[in-house]
């Protein structure tokens, strides 16, 4: 059993200036999104997932992972993340099936050598809905510079049939971050890990 996928769509987006400052070096951020049927679509409510989750998210893994890494090479992601959302007649669990899996997460994860689970979002919306795609550091997850969120939007999809599950990966954080992160506040604050 594999997904029926319509498409893929990718993203790519490069921020040379934020704030109007030119960053030291550019903040590349870059988003794969698969659009596929909804494989419970149209079905009366289904009490386990789980053959579905073992035979689809090892494939959309491995698929959406090489072409981000193709994009992005691993050696170069500092933040990474993952979205979903189902078309208007079906369960945010349908798509939230697909990606919160360590059989879909930790082919992305092994790849971008990261250790933090990976942030992310789930939705039900309608075609074309402009979707936020959360990041956080790959390994510290406290580090507030890589708090990101690459925006997506795919003209025809989710349609009310179909899943799409997005990941996302940037090779740095936000340009001029200076809010500091979790760590300083815990220290400032007298609290211990």
């Amino acid at each position: 059993m594999a997904p029926a996928i319509r498409k893929f769509v990718t993203f790519i987006e490069e921020t040379f200036i934020e704030g109007g400052r030119h960053s030291d070096r550019p903040v590349t951020a870059v988003g794969v999104v698969a659009i596929l049927e909804n494989p419970w679509a149209n079905q009366p409510f289904v009490d386990d997932l789980t053959p579905i989750i073992n035979a689809y998210a090892p494939i959309l893994g491995e698929e959406m992972t090489r072409r981000l890494v193709a994009l992005l090479p691993a050696e170069r992601i500092e933040a990474y993340g993952k979205c979903a959302a189902v078309g208007l007649n079906g369960e945010v669990e349908h798509g939230s099936a697909l990606i919160h899996t360590l059989r879909f997460g930790n082919i992305f994860r092994h790849a971008a050598q990261g250790t933090s689970y990976l942030s992310f979002a789930n939705t039900r919306n309608a075609a074309g809905a402009l979707l936020s795609l959360p990041m956080t550091h790959k390994s510290v997850t406290g580090t507030r510079s890589h708090f990101l969120t690459l925006n997506l939007q795919v003209a025809d999809a989710p349609r009310e049939n179909e899943i799409l599950i997005a990941i996302g990966a940037s090779d740095g954080g936000r340009p001029h971050a200076r809010i500091g992160d979790r760590f300083r506040d815990m220290e400032e604050m007298g609290i211990k890990a």
